[in-house]
């Protein structure tokens, strides 16, 4: 059977409810799943807090490259898209992407289930934008890694892939330009 709570008049789309503590949370919808569990305030709070830079899963990152004994530059405003980790003298550049926002696809990555509209757009363009960036920095000469979050979670596998990575030898990449020129010096004399 198909409890709805009371009030609910079996419309299409869901229905917000007041019951007896009148919070204006969305319950449920007609087909019996849940939507949201939140006040559209406490909704706005918690995304509000979601960050673009410096979250947990780039912090790992981050302390593992520490701990190879590599060092790298953050959040160079220089390059195109802003890369996460840079490390210059290598021409490598690492961004660490959360797979809800950047629409990995793995468990964590999938799409929510209510407000497609919104979403699917929103989650492609997000995409389309990582690979335009992408393809920015690689014109440039630099070669890209994209870490996901969900695999932060196996340390000793992400840390072999770094060192893959960065330990490539690179004979296809092309010099990124101005990274190892010395300043032209002219005589005033």
């Amino acid at each position: 059977p198909n409890h709805r709570p009371q009030g609910f008049s079996g419309s299409r789309v869901s229905e917000v409810y007041h019951g007896a503590e009148g919070n204006g949370r969305v319950a449920a919808n007609v087909d019996g799943g849940v939507t949201d569990n939140r006040t559209p305030e406490s909704r706005s709070a918690l995304m509000g807090r979601i960050r673009g830079k410096n979250t947990e899963p780039e912090f790992i990152v981050r302390r593992l490259l520490h701990g190879m004994g590599y060092r790298f530059r953050l959040h160079r405003k220089d390059l195109p898209g802003t890369p996460d980790i840079v490390l210059p003298g290598r021409g490598k550049a690492i961004f660490v992407h959360g797979c809800f926002w950047h629409g990995h696809g793995c468990k964590i990555g999938r799409a929510p289930k209510s407000r497609l509209e919104y979403w699917l757009p929103k989650l492609a363009e997000n995409k389309r934008r990582d690979d335009l960036k992408r393809a920015a920095l690689e014109a440039l000469g630099w070669r890209v890694l994209t870490v996901w979050q969900c695999e932060t979670r196996n340390p000793q596998r992400l840390a072999t892939s770094l060192k893959e990575f960065l330990d490539a030898e690179e004979s296809d990449r092309h010099p990124v330009p101005g990274l190892l020129e010395l300043p032209q010096h002219t005589d005033a004399t």
